[in-house]
């Protein structure tokens, strides 16, 4: 139902199905490579930060332009306009139960608004056809999520009641033409875009501001870390923003990839990882030599059943992916788990290595290799 690309790993003569991680129909819910990774936020359900993170890592490709974007900027904004969706239950796709309407926008004065908003969406995000109510838990007219809406789970719908796609949309929407909103006068105008009201984006800063505080700018992880796995963790980390390249990467870092990916993307010209030769060279750093494919490496280690669940792991354990998560030999993914469910990997084509919530769609387990 949702699509995610695999990433490649190449090992010549082997059939492509174990040369390689592959384009498969698998949910994606990628997050945050450019700013700080912090596992839980008192007041932020797990899902609703993810989501943000999420959006972050993102969103360099819908708004290359934007410099500046991080969590703390969405989760202010949700935190005024829905209290992180609160009160209602976030599915692990992002998709919001019951969903977030707002007022009917009819001129009445309801909620202080006294204009009148025409019907642009026939009730397909707002439930009426009456008039203009906001959606969400980042409160979008509709007419405004029909530009800015964004698909960010891969399910091939733009859906503002979903948390992945909502948090993406506004990342973009903030943006405008490329702000940079580490310059505070330019987040300020950005919030006041959003709501024009000086007591709103002084409610949305000061909650950016409590959020920011959270964060120094490291790698917060799901427990405390030393030796190996610190070593391999801080290495793979280290080349988040390294691009995706089809069979890219060794033992020595980042390098030309070959061609080509099932979806015909060539790595031949590009210099990066795919997936496996992330974790390859990320246990390079402690001395051990991985296999060059995902379902040749899921053969090292203490193996960790998937029916064990994400609670069995810990940071620096390989997390794999497959078509059956019952059949190593159909793994096409793997990345290295962070904690807190999140993972650090390089995706498919046209990403880079970034850090995201482990897919909760082919999840096939783990190894434990320090």
């Amino acid at each position: 139902m949702k699509k995610a690309l695999g990433c490649s790993a190449v090992l010549i003569g082997l059939v492509l199905l174990t040369l390689v991680c592959v384009l498969v129909a698998a949910a994606r819910t990628p997050a945050a490579p450019d700013t700080q990774l912090v596992g839980k936020v008192a007041g932020i359900p797990p899902r609703m930060l993810a989501a943000y993170q999420q959006a972050t890592a993102q969103l360099p490709e819908h708004a290359p332009k934007c410099d500046g974007m991080s969590w703390p900027i969405l989760a202010g904004i949700a935190a005024i306009e829905s209290n992180h969706a609160g009160g209602r239950t976030v599915a692990a796709n992002g998709d919001i139960r019951p969903k977030i309407y707002g007022i009917l926008l009819n001129g009445t004065g309801g909620g202080g608004n006294t204009s009148v908003f025409a019907d642009t969406d026939n009730g397909r995000y707002d439930g009426t056809s009456s008039g203009e109510r906001a959606i969400g838990p980042f409160q979008f007219l509709p007419s405004t999520w029909a530009g800015t809406g964004r698909d960010a789970n891969g399910d091939n719908v733009k859906d503002p009641h979903n948390a992945a796609d909502a948090a993406l949309g506004a990342a973009v929407y903030l943006c405008g033409n490329g702000r940079n909103l580490a310059d505070r006068s330019q987040l300020k105008s950005a919030i006041y875009q959003y709501n024009r009201s000086q007591a709103y984006v002084a409610d949305v800063l000061a909650r950016i501001d409590r959020y920011t505080q959270l964060g120094d700018g490291t790698i917060r992880l799901g427990q405390d870390t030393s030796g190996g796995v610190r070593t391999v963790i801080d290495a793979a980390l280290a080349e988040r923003g390294e691009r995706y390249s089809w069979g890219g990467g060794d033992a020595d870092g980042p390098s030309t990839g070959i061609c080509c990916s099932p979806g015909g993307k060539s790595g031949v010209h590009i210099k990066g990882y795919d997936c496996s030769g992330l974790t390859l060279y990320a246990y390079a750093k402690v001395g051990i030599r991985l296999p060059r494919t995902a379902a040749q490496q899921a053969g090292r280690g203490q193996r960790i059943p998937a029916e064990a669940g994400l609670k069995a792991l810990k940071p620096g354990d390989l997390v794999f992916f497959a078509y059956d998560p019952d059949s190593d030999a159909t793994i096409y993914h793997v990345g290295i788990y962070l904690g807190d469910g999140q993972m650090v990997n390089a995706p498919r084509p046209g990403t880079k290595v970034r850090t995201e919530p482990v897919w909760d769609h082919a999840y096939a387990g783990g190894s434990r290799l320090v």
